[in-house]
C-alpha cells in the first residue's frame, strides 16, 4: 500500500467563519478526498497566552501547544491559512510561532558559531494567504514582507522547504462568485498535493517531543480529524 501524505492544515485567521476558514477546509477535503492523512489546527480555538516573553523567561508550553508541536512532528507537509493585516500574518498567529517554534525544536544554534541546526528540516509548506490588497500591489509596491517574513524568516530559517505561496486578493472587492471560485482553488491546491510523493518529515529531539506529548495527554489533548463542513465566507 503507498504511504500516505500526512498533512497538517494551520488555521491562522482568528474567526472560525473567515474566507480563510472556508479554504482551509476546502483544502482539507480535497486533500482526504484524495487520500491524504489529514490534521486541521485552527489557532483561534487554542487555549495559550500569545504574548511570547523571550527565550530567557519561563514560559512552559500549554497542553494546545504541546499537542500543535506534536502535530508539526507528524506531519510532512504544513499548510498554513491566514490573512495579511498590516502587511503580515495576524498577531495570533506570531504569537503561537513564537511559542511553538522553539530553540530545540525547531532550531538550535550551534556553540561558537554564527550557524544553526534546522531541526524541522524534511518537511514542505505552503502558504494560502488572503488579502485586501492586489496582490501586484503586495508584491510590487510594499515587497511581500509579510510572505518573505514567514517563507524565509521562519519556515526555511527551521529547515521547511520547498514552501509554496498562493495570493488570493482583493478579499475586500471580490464578487461571490469569486470568492467560490478561491475556494474551489484551495479545494484543488488540497487534491494535488496529496497525489505527490510523500515527505518522511524530519526528526525532532526525541525527548522534547516525548514530552510535548506527555502534556498534551495528560490535558486530554489528542490530535483531531478534520472536520468536513466548510464556509465560503
Amino acid at each position: 500500500m503507498a504511504e500516505q501524505q500526512r498533512i497538517l492544515i494551520i488555521l491562522g485567521h482568528p474567526s472560525a467563519d473567515s474566507m480563510c476558514a472556508g479554504m482551509a477546509h476546502a483544502y482539507a477535503d480535497g486533500a482526504r478526498q484524495a487520500g491524504a492523512d489529514v490534521r486541521f489546527l485552527n489557532v483561534g480555538q487554542l487555549a495559550f497566552d500569545p504574548l511570547f516573553q523571550g527565550y530567557g523567561a519561563a514560559q512552559p508550553l500549554e497542553p494546545d501547544l504541546a499537542a500543535a508541536q506534536a502535530d508539526i512532528a507528524w506531519a510532512g507537509h504544513l499548510v498554513w491559512v491566514y490573512p495579511i493585516w498590516w502587511g503580515a500574518m495576524p498577531a495570533l498567529l506570531k504569537g503561537f510561532i513564537d511559542r511553538v517554534f522553539l530553540p530545540g525544536y525547531a532550531f538550535k544554534y550551534r556553540t561558537g558559531s554564527s550557524l544553526w541546526d534546522k531541526l524541522l528540516a524534511g518537511r514542505s509548506a505552503e502558504l494560502l494567504v488572503t488579502m485586501d490588497s492586489p496582490p501586484w500591489y503586495f508584491r510590487w509596491v510594499t515587497r511581500m514582507p509579510g510572505h518573505h517574513q514567514m517563507k524565509k524568516a521562519i519556515l526555511e530559517f527551521c529547515g521547511i522547504r520547498p514552501v509554496r505561496v498562493h495570493s488570493f486578493g482583493p478579499v475586500r472587492s471580490a464578487s461571490t462568485a469569486r470568492l467560490a471560485q478561491w475556494v474551489d482553488a484551495a479545494r484543488g491546491l488540497g487534491a494535488r498535493q496529496a497525489q505527490r510523493a510523500p515527505r518522511r518529515g524530519g526528526a525532532v529531539p526525541g525527548a522534547l517531543l516525548a514530552t510535548a506529548q506527555a502534556t498534551a495527554q495528560a490535558a486530554g489533548k489528542t490530535t483531531s480529524a478534520v472536520t468536513t463542513t466548510s464556509s465560503a465566507k
